[in-house]
């Protein structure tokens, strides 16, 4: 059976949710220290500021962040391991 690359990406994306819901909910709950700061700590790649262009008929504005965690990269890696699966 052929495995489509639109359902592993499906994958990809719910595990890397998931992943960051439970980082937030760990950032929240969890007491100060090492574990507070292993798994809740987010690295925000991206354009920041947004990229503005004006033409002044029109306002272009292109920018992107993503914040990903520690659990949201475990996420997205059991996604790939649970898409392999089935």
């Amino acid at each position: 059976m052929r495995k489509s690359p639109w359902v592993m990406l499906l994958f990809i994306i719910v595990g890397g949710l998931l992943g960051g819901v439970l980082g937030e909910i760990l950032r929240v709950m969890a007491p100060q220290g090492a574990i507070q700061s292993i798994f809740a700590t987010a690295l925000t790649p991206g354009i920041n500021p947004p990229l503005t262009l004006d033409l002044v008929l029109f306002k272009l504005t292109l920018g992107f962040t993503f914040k990903m965690n520690l659990l949201s990269i475990l996420g997205i890696f059991l996604g790939v391991y649970l898409y392999k699966l089935v």
